[in-house]
């Protein structure tokens, strides 16, 4: 099996969309309709169906994908291995990150680790809204800076990094954006957006209640599955979400207003990894991140007046 046909079908298998995969391969779609043409001539089967409005894996497709994409993955691996070693990388640490605020501490703890580990190459990672510790548990990611509560039995959690105030996204036109600030009670005022995909439910609970603290239902919103989404429907008025108030800063848009929550606890940040993977690599990013997070504190608590990150 030729590498073009291996990287064409798995791209094509990801994507079922010819164009897509022709603008990644950087091919056009006729070589990638010959490509997928040739590996099903080796195999004497069809691996796609394609129609005038859809493209689909077969069962066989999906056999195959299955069994290609962890040997793909490795021989990838193995590659970057070979050339990180001829770089002097003895070490590759993959961090994830969910928010701007935590991305900054990232970026941060990698610039100082660049300079006193220059043998370990950091690659940062966007953690996805939508499953918060998956791609962490798959091992995709070694650590990752996430915001609390985390009560996950096999992944070991770092004392608080930072923390943060927290504010309401709601639509500017809502009465609740006139107010100076909110609180709990006011949520039965306004549906809450959910976050649709593997949340625990603690989680979806602490940052979506179904009640006040008096016992008032609080409505439910439409269910989302990342911030620019969820922010597109505030500003719609299909609903408001409590959020860390640096999105105030970073997620500024048309027809959203941020009115501070006033009787929450404040958003936290910690580290997380796997319980029973803590290398070297991992205890140097966590003490780097440390370092970083009151220095990103600092810096953001002399340049904007929304409340700022302070140490935890």
């Amino acid at each position: 099996m030729e590498r073009d046909e291996l990287e064409c079908f798995l791209l094509l298998a990801q994507e079922l969309h010819f164009g897509r995969t022709a603008e990644r391969m950087r091919l056009s779609r006729a070589r990638v309709s010959q490509l997928v043409q040739r590996l099903e001539r080796r195999v004497g089967a069809p691996l796609f169906t394609r129609t005038s409005r859809r493209v689909a894996l077969t069962a066989i497709g999906r056999q195959l994908r299955a069994d290609l994409e962890p040997h793909h993955r490795a021989i990838e691996a193995a590659l970057e291995r070979a050339a990180a070693t001829a770089r002097g990388i003895d070490t590759r640490l993959f961090v994830g990150f969910g928010h701007p605020l935590t991305g900054e501490i990232v970026l941060k703890a990698a610039e100082a680790l660049r300079v006193t580990r220059p043998g370990l190459a950091v690659e940062i990672c966007e953690v996805p809204l939508a499953d918060p510790y998956g791609l962490l548990r798959k091992g995709e990611f070694d650590v990752q800076v996430n915001e609390l509560p985390v009560r996950e039995g096999d992944l070991g959690l770092s004392p608080v990094l930072c923390t943060e105030e927290r504010v309401l996204a709601v639509a500017a036109g809502h009465p609740l954006a006139a107010r100076s600030a909110v609180s709990l009670e006011d949520l039965a005022d306004v549906p809450l957006l959910t976050i649709d995909g593997d949340v625990p439910g603690y989680w979806r609970e602490h940052h979506a209640p179904a009640r006040t603290p008096s016992g008032r239902p609080i409505a439910r919103g439409p269910a989302v599955t990342n911030m620019q989404e969820a922010l597109m429907l505030v500003a719609g008025g299909r609903g408001a979400l409590p959020v860390p108030a640096h999105t105030a800063t970073y997620h500024a848009r048309p027809g959203v207003a941020y009115a501070p929550l006033t009787d929450v606890a404040p958003t936290a940040y910690a580290l997380l990894w796997r319980a029973a993977d803590v290398t070297p690599a991992v205890r140097a990013f966590a003490r780097a991140a440390r370092d970083a997070a009151a220095e990103v504190t600092r810096e953001r608590t002399r340049r904007t007046a929304v409340p700022a990150p302070s140490l935890g």
